[in-house]
């Protein structure tokens, strides 16, 4: 350590780094496998960025979100998303107050730091909607009134990648207002003997209480504020137009990334550069982020969707296609 250049100490990065792992260390007292999911998780979290969780049932996006927010000493809740779900049943209503004879504003759900939306794809596109402005602008509109969101405000949300019966497609606005993608995979065979032989050891005792609370809201908050002053050379920025630009040209997509998608991706490199302890961006910074914003950005061509051709792979051809600076 003690040949590393003098730079690297403009910023003080001890204790995010630090919280970063004992977030990472609580989660990892129930969950098995899955480092990359958690680093992406927690770099949203630093990056100030809402999180959507993709796998088939049983693969613990549930139960991730459950335990980040148990890691942190803030508020936390959940939402099941269903079909009758009405906007007022997420965001609140006024209620008439016989005593005062006036309306008063009875907050939603959604009135939380971090909030867990189940199965958010169950939900029509009046509810979706009501999601937009909360998610964009950390605040809601009701009533004429304006009402901030208190920091910090993330969403998890969570959507069944195979189950069609009874479900919606997220409008492309919605999924534009998601920093990361996260597509969960089923674990491996040592990983699964692993969870068994854990469930077995713990018995009746739930997997939440392994975890305890390591981080503050305000440490949350500065640690944010924080990551957004780590560097990036300006090569790099240019890499990062360069890859979301050739989306929107590339022949196998009928929609590309937007200018959101940039700022994602330079946001989400800068904090996940601060959680390996680094105040600058290389370019391996932004290849791992890349593919998890875009993935859920762009939309094929029906050629492309005819030929059974994944989403992941166009993206990972484009990022290959240009050269990274050095």
């Amino acid at each position: 350590m003690e040949n590393q250049p003098s730079f690297t100490n403009r910023l003080n990065l001890d204790e995010l780094s630090l919280a970063a792992q004992q977030i990472k260390n609580e989660i990892g007292r129930v969950i098995i496998g899955q480092e990359k999911t958690v680093d992406l998780m927690l770099t949203a979290l630093l990056a100030n960025g809402h999180i959507l969780l993709e796998g088939v049932p049983g693969v613990a996006k549930t139960m991730l979100a459950k335990l980040m927010a148990k890691s942190i000493s803030t508020n936390f809740k959940r939402i099941q998303f269903t079909p009758d779900l009405m906007p007022s049943d997420v965001l609140g209503t006024s209620v008439f107050n016989m005593a005062k004879s006036e309306f008063e504003f009875k907050p939603g759900p959604i009135f939380s730091n971090l909030v867990l939306i189940d199965e958010i794809n169950r939900a029509p596109a009046k509810t979706q909607a009501a999601l937009f402005e909360v998610m964009e602008e950390r605040q809601v509109t009701m009533d004429g009134e304006c009402r901030k969101m208190e920091a910090p405000f993330i969403v998890f949300a969570t959507q069944n990648p195979v189950e069609h019966e009874g479900t919606y497609r997220l409008p492309e606005a919605q999924m534009d207002r998601f920093m990361f993608k996260i597509e969960l995979d089923y674990p491996s065979l040592d990983e699964e003997i692993t969870i068994l032989t854990n469930a077995q050891e713990r018995g009746v005792i739930p997997e939440v209480s392994l975890v305890n609370a390591v981080v503050s809201p305000e440490q949350i908050v500065a640690l944010q504020a924080l990551a957004t002053k780590v560097l990036i050379e300006p090569a790099l920025i240019g890499y990062i137009a360069r890859v979301v630009e050739k989306t929107r040209k590339s022949n196998a997509l009928f929609l590309g990334g937007s200018p959101r998608a940039s700022l994602a991706i330079l946001n989400s490199a800068k904090a996940y550069a601060a959680i390996q302890g680094r105040d600058f961006v290389t370019p391996e910074d932004i290849k791992f982020v890349m593919i998890p914003v875009l993935t859920h950005r762009v939309i094929l061509t029906p050629e492309k969707e005819m030929e059974g051709v994944k989403t992941n792979t166009v993206i990972q051809q484009i990022i290959d296609s240009i050269e990274i600076p050095r």
